[in-house]
């Protein structure tokens, strides 16, 4: 018997070994009762080492009615190990179906983590620069809460067009919305955008 390249530790449970092969390149952990999960560990176990200039990739997909695929972060011969918080998604974000050979998982408290071993550069490519991965997601979900709640406070004044006094300015609601819009494309697409406004 083998030992198997990667682990996964969800905590508060026993460490996992058990994947699904995809490819030669790509593996998938089942993770059940997935509602609980806050954070996650994806780890090498030393067995062997990743080919000179390789890293994995990994991904999440939050169980729903499409297979919707997160980059979480990577681990290389370098880093051998990371530590993921996980916020769970609302129904919007990046969603890449690069694990084609997985199977959708029946139960919908089953979520998946994705493992793809490919060239390094491509993975730094494909993380955000100057985020800890691990807060990234925290960021994002900050940012569109932020969002609603302003959208909603605006809304809250909300009158109608025979309502508005000859002293205040109209802005109609629909500008706001389309703002809210442009602006969760943007934030799903880059979440450092904002820095160079």
């Amino acid at each position: 018997m083998t030992t198997p390249m990667f682990g996964c530790i969800v905590p508060g449970r026993l460490v996992q070994f058990v994947y699904q092969q995809i490819s030669d390149a790509q593996i998938v952990f089942l993770l059940p009762n997935c509602e609980s999960i806050n954070h996650l560990v994806i780890f090498l176990t030393g067995s062997q080492p990743f080919p000179e200039g390789y890293a994995a990739s990994i991904y999440l997909c939050w169980p729903n009615s499409e297979v919707a695929w997160h980059m979480l972060g990577f681990v290389s011969n370098d880093k051998p190990s990371a530590v993921f918080k996980i916020a769970k998604p609302k129904n919007s974000g990046t969603q890449m179906n690069i694990f084609d050979g997985a199977h959708p998982v029946n139960c919908n408290a089953t979520a998946q983590v994705g493992i793809a071993i490919e060239p390094l550069n491509e993975v730094l490519q494909k993380t955000p620069t100057n985020t800890d991965i691990s807060t990234l997601s925290s960021f994002v979900e900050f940012t569109q809460k932020m969002m609603i709640n302003a959208f909603n406070y605006c809304c809250s004044f909300a009158v109608q067009q025979s309502q508005i006094s000859s002293n205040e300015m109209f802005i109609p609601i629909s500008s706001l919305q389309k703002w809210y819009e442009l602006f969760q494309r943007k934030l799903e697409m880059d979440p450092n955008f904002w820095k160079s406004l």
